[in-house]
Formats: C-alpha cells, sequence, structure tokens
C-alpha cells in the first residue's frame, strides 16, 4: 500500500500541513499586532480615537471580497476580523489612557 492510499499516513500528511499553516498563521498575526501597536501609540499621541468604524466597514468589505475570491465562507471571514478588531481596539484603549 502507497502512501496516498494508507489512510492513516495521509492523516498525519494533513495533519502537519494544518499544524504548519497554524504556525504560519500565528506568525502572521503577531506582526499584524506590532503594526496595530504602533498604529495605537501614534493615535495616542496624535489623539486620535481608538477606534475608526469607517476604516472598519472598509476592510470588513475588503475581508469578505478576498474571502469570496478564496473560497473561504465570507460569513466566518467577517467574524474573524471581529475578533481581531475587537483586541486591536482594546489595545489602542490601553495606550489612549497610558498618553
Amino acid at each position: 500500500m502507497s502512501a496516498v492510499e494508507d489512510p492513516q499516513e495521509e492523516l498525519l500528511r494533513l495533519r502537519s500541513s494544518i499544524d504548519n499553516l497554524d504556525a504560519a498563521l500565528v506568525h502572521l498575526l503577531a506582526e499584524r499586532f506590532k503594526c496595530t501597536e504602533e498604529v495605537g501609540r501614534l493615535k495616542a499621541r496624535a489623539g486620535f480615537a481608538p477606534a475608526d468604524p469607517e476604516r472598519e466597514a472598509v476592510q470588513i468589505e475588503r475581508l469578505r471580497r478576498l474571502s469570496e475570491e478564496s473560497g473561504l465562507d465570507p460569513v466566518f471571514a467577517e467574524k474573524f476580523l471581529a475578533v481581531i478588531i475587537a483586541e486591536v481596539i482594546r489595545n489602542h484603549e490601553t495606550f489612549a489612557r497610558e498618553a
């Protein structure tokens, strides 16, 4: 039986790919939050509001479009972005209080 025909080996191969993708996602999120931290500190110094609803709306629409193009459920992608945005705003509010 070849590796492709062996369900256990195929499962291990697929899970290894998933683990690699999860690691990439974590690293990408970490980089994204480094950038949003800089934005938050800049907003705090400049006296800008922590949240930017117009920017959020544009980002949500952009993400929905990208999701559809990629074959990802846009509702899921929007929920995922909402979690990220909520954390970013929480961080920006912290920077604003510290400023």
